[in-house]
């Protein structure tokens, strides 16, 4: 099935499976069903069985999914087969927190630069990558192939970095910045917008007070 007729939804459920069916492998897992990998996800069985139908199904009736199977072919799925050239623009305390987190390299993503305006971080070194002033930037992207550019910039920073990030041949922009971007049509872009993730958390939170006043409501009246 081509790629772009599978839905969103089903792309955002692939890392899970593929973190669950890893969690499985270090406890010598060899096989689970459906319904089992459903209570794990909190998603049903028959969804779980209708998203895998998508790239080809991997389960066998009677046996349910090999366990390593699955999770090679997910990583597949997902690109994770390969390797990424990636840079950080934007060296602050969450470029910092990227650049330091390992299991990036484990997957496959390898930082290979890091970028920053300020000049009392340059020539900073972060996991042996030396900090370095955004004019080189054009230079490292064109002689590096860099493959990924993560931004942790301002919001007005960002559109223009992007853009340029794009002219010099990077194929995908991992977003940290809150703005969206205008960029072309085959870049890909994948934003994650902080602040937009904490307020749908606080979104959740107000309304099960809200669900929990209205017990206690409910709660009292029958006591009378």
């Amino acid at each position: 099935m081509n790629d772009k007729e599978i839905s969103s939804a089903v792309v955002k459920r692939l890392p899970r499976y593929y973190r669950y069916l890893g969690e499985l492998m270090e406890k010598d897992v060899v096989r689970i069903s459906s319904k089992e990998l459903s209570e794990k996800m909190k998603v049903t069985a028959s969804q779980i069985r209708q998203d895998l139908n998508n790239f080809g199904g991997f389960g066998q009736q009677g046996y349910g999914y090999n366990v390593e199977y699955l999770y090679t072919e997910i990583g597949k799925i997902l690109g994770l087969d390969r390797h990424y050239k990636v840079i950080i623009v934007g060296a602050g305390n969450l470029g910092q927190a990227l650049a330091n987190y390992t299991d990036f390299e484990k997957r496959g993503f390898r930082v290979v630069g890091i970028f920053d305006v300020n000049p009392r971080l340059i020539g900073m070194t972060i996991r042996g990558i030396e900090v370095r002033i955004v004019d080189e930037l054009e230079t490292f992207v064109k002689e590096n192939g860099v493959d990924i550019a993560a931004l942790t910039l301002p919001k007005t920073k960002a559109p223009q970095i992007g853009s340029d990030l794009v002219k010099w041949g990077v194929r995908a922009i991992w977003n940290f910045a809150p703005t969206d971007l205008n960029l072309p049509d085959d870049v890909i872009v994948e934003n994650v917008h902080l602040a937009e993730s904490l307020m749908r958390v606080s979104y959740n939170l107000r309304n099960r007070e809200r669900e929990l006043e209205q017990e206690q409501v409910l709660a009292g009246m029958e006591e009378k």
